[in-house]
């Protein structure tokens, strides 16, 4: 069950996340918005809205931004008709995308993704062309050593691998491993909120939180240029307005993340 990470780009791929925390705050503000506007505002009534909100609060999104985006949802006004869409692809070097869209113009989103994925040597793919090499799971990014907030006298629990190995057999999840300096648990979407409250009950630290598409293939990017010419795809890609999520399949080699640091 317990294992390493197959990739060693994890600590390169966070600290960009970190970067693009603004971004993505905006973002989850439309996705709570619109979810609140299809199901209604109760966090107990609506299953897509409390995943939302349950994914903002891991990302620490101010409680007032969440509040202000659900009323905006359950409000009066015209928010468009927004559907959620999977786009599949290919990026350099022969790499899979899975891209979770959120339009109220696919055709405009289409010819967007599509300009994207070919100025950087990839393309748009059609339904399933690569989807069969990720697999639809419940994915908790969870750090060993949290900092301790503000002034608090009470220390962060640290977890090591044997520790939270223990705990994740006990709550539900099925599969743990470690990627640089965090750890990663995993568990059936069916499963997702009954893990992550088991975790967030046991004072385990989530550094992310959410339904993801887990690759079961990697594709390794040994050549520095198709890297950067990759990770300037990807940069694009989750910078569109109607881009949610993008999930990928590299591998770098740790002298090619150096270089990409450099």
């Amino acid at each position: 069950m317990a294992g390493h990470s197959h990739s060693s780009n994890i600590k390169f791929r966070k600290d960009r996340v970190d970067q693009k925390r603004a971004k993505a705050f905006a973002k989850l503000s439309r996705m709570i918005t619109v979810a609140a506007r299809q199901g209604g505002g109760s966090l107990d009534g609506n299953a897509k809205l409390r995943l939302v909100v349950d994914k903002a609060r891991v990302l620490s999104m101010p409680k007032e931004g969440i509040d202000r985006a659900i009323k905006k949802g359950i409000g009066a006004g015209d928010l468009g008709d927004y559907e959620e869409i999977v786009y599949e692809g290919y990026g350099p070097g022969g790499t899979a995308l899975m891209l979770e869209i959120l339009t109220d113009n696919r055709h405009r989103t289409a010819a967007d993704v599509r300009m994207l994925l070919e100025k950087y040597g990839g393309n748009l793919a059609t339904t399933g062309a690569v989807g069969w090499m990720f697999e639809r799971r419940g994915r908790f990014v969870v750090e060993p050593e949290p900092r301790a907030e503000g002034k608090s006298k009470v220390a962060p629990v640290v977890w090591t691998e044997e520790r939270l190995l223990e705990l994740v057999l006990e709550v539900g999840a099925d599969d743990l491993q470690r990627d640089g300096d965090t750890f990663v648990v995993s568990c059936r979407p069916a499963d997702f909120a009954a893990v992550q409250g088991a975790l967030l009950g046991r004072e385990v630290a989530l550094r992310e939180s959410g339904l993801a598409y887990v690759p079961s293939q990697r594709v390794t990017i040994a050549e520095p240029g198709l890297a950067t010419k990759l990770v300037r795809l990807i940069d694009a890609l989750e910078d569109h307005d109607d881009v949610q999520t993008v999930f990928s399949n590299e591998d770098f080699p740790a002298d090619v993340v150096k270089a990409l640091e450099a």
